[in-house]
């Protein structure tokens, strides 16, 4: 980082203990991930003609029609957004097995990520302030 204000950023290793507390922080939220899209699973594979005993694929009235269909888009989404984000703990998981002393250096600045960063978002890689760039020059 040529001309920074701020000086080189160092970037340290971490222990075994702090790698081992991030690889149970990232395989509890892929657990939990995979728990919610389960739910979506059972949602989708379930249609409203089967869980009332009705045969037919038709709603009665036209408003459960639009209710059915928003709520289907609904669960779709939001299964979306649980898919991307399982994509990112299983590429943050690939990089600590990989490299795990490299873990927690940023991708941008090759500085460290904050300790705080990695506990709130343990697939975090960029450091706050290259994060901060990167959403700032998509304004």
């Amino acid at each position: 980082m040529a001309g920074s204000t701020s000086g080189e950023k160092k970037f340290k290793p971490m222990s075994k203990k702090q790698i081992a507390y991030f690889e149970k922080r990232l395989m509890d939220e892929r657990k939990r991930v995979l728990k919610e899209l389960g739910h979506f699973d059972e949602t989708f594979g379930t249609s409203q003609q089967g869980a009332d005993g009705d045969l037919s694929s038709y709603s009665f009235h036209m408003a459960d029609q639009g209710t059915d269909a928003m709520e289907r888009e609904k669960a779709f989404l939001f299964a979306s957004k649980e898919g991307r984000f399982l994509w990112h703990v299983d590429q943050a998981l690939r990089r600590l097995y990989r490299a795990p002393d490299t873990f927690g250096q940023c991708h941008q600045c090759g500085g460290e990520i904050a300790f705080e960063r990695l506990d709130a978002l343990p697939h975090a890689r960029f450091c706050i302030e290259c994060k901060q760039r990167e959403e700032d020059a998509k304004k």
